[in-house]
């Protein structure tokens, strides 16, 4: 990391991430990481898995270890767009109306079991989630930033859900399962609990410290081998018969993005073909739809599958 802004506070602040974030979570170490990733790349995330894994305690982890503003939404059939953005409230006293900010005017946004609200809410996220602006009652209003939403969904349940269009999906940077812990895992989580760590998440970094990171991230260095290697990924997606859709060129940029945050992760300010790998199944697996039967560990599985059939440089 010797060519990376201020390296030794790069590496020192990293750590601090990862020690918070594992006060909390047991094991998981790749979700963590991936996660970690898509916060430095600046990107949105979705947990995608059973309930009860701890997909909201990792989300508010995340969120939390950064000093600031949190918001988060609790999804229903019945939540309104106007839930989210706001609303203008008429003040006869003054007979003039005032926009009250909704909870997307944060910085971290967590929006819980996103698939049962209803497509027109979900709709409201598009806007914010690719432009970092919204438009209410005609007028675009900036959201600060950094900006970025981390979603759950279960994807078991059925009923009360509402599927998330494929356009909706693509704002996402990435899509992550975490899986049941075994064992051992298990007996440290009762742990926790009895020792009441889950309320205990304090930030560790600032928000000037998280918006040097993300420069650095994008400053990481990527070669004209690696650019073409992603490409190559790509465009095997468009060609693959067990692939009916393949990934956008959002999905090109996303791939390259989170590369670089697997470098930078691995202290170094180079991308190296094992980067592109690392995330591949998890920023593209969302992106693509297959030919036959569909789901997200179907689509890893043609994603992995995929991966290693192209030539590495």
């Amino acid at each position: 990391m010797s060519q990376l802004l201020l390296p030794e506070k790069v590496e020192f602040l990293i750590n601090k991430l990862y020690e918070n974030v594992n006060t909390v979570i047991c094991g998981k170490q790749n979700t963590v990481d991936k996660m970690l990733m898509a916060l430095l790349a600046g990107g949105h995330v979705l947990l995608e898995d059973v309930p009860g894994l701890g997909k909201t305690l990792l989300a508010k982890t995340i969120a939390k270890s950064i000093d600031a503003k949190f918001r988060r939404v609790q999804c229903t059939p019945d939540l309104l767009p106007s839930d989210i953005t706001g609303v203008s409230i008429f003040y006869p006293e003054t007979r003039e109306f005032k926009f009250i900010q909704g909870p997307i005017f944060t910085n971290v946004l967590l929006v819980d079991e996103i698939n049962r609200a209803a497509p027109r809410t979900q709709s409201c996220l598009l806007e914010a989630m690719e432009e970092s602006q919204i438009t209410i009652e005609g007028t675009s209003q900036k959201l600060e930033k950094p900006f970025f939403v981390i979603a759950t969904q279960n994807p078991i349940e059925y009923h009360g859900t509402f599927d998330l269009p494929e356009a909706q999906l693509d704002r996402f940077l990435i899509v992550l399962g975490i899986g049941y812990p075994d064992q051992e895992e298990e007996d440290t989580i009762i742990e926790f609990y009895l020792n009441n760590v889950y309320n205990n998440v304090e930030p560790v970094i600032s928000l000037e410290d998280y918006l040097m990171l993300h420069e650095c991230t994008r400053k990481v260095s990527v070669s004209k081998e690696i650019r073409k290697y992603v490409l190559d990924i790509i465009n095997a997606t468009r060609n693959d018969t067990n692939i009916k859709l393949g990934a956008s060129p959002r999905g090109t940029l996303a791939l390259l993005r989170m590369a670089q945050s697997s470098a930078i992760l691995a202290g170094r300010n180079y991308v190296i073909p094992d980067d592109v790998k690392n995330v591949a199944v998890e920023v593209l697996s969302h992106r693509v739809i297959p030919t036959h039967k569909r789901g997200l560990l179907v689509n890893n599985s043609i994603i992995s599958e995929l991966v290693k059939k192209i030539t590495v440089p």
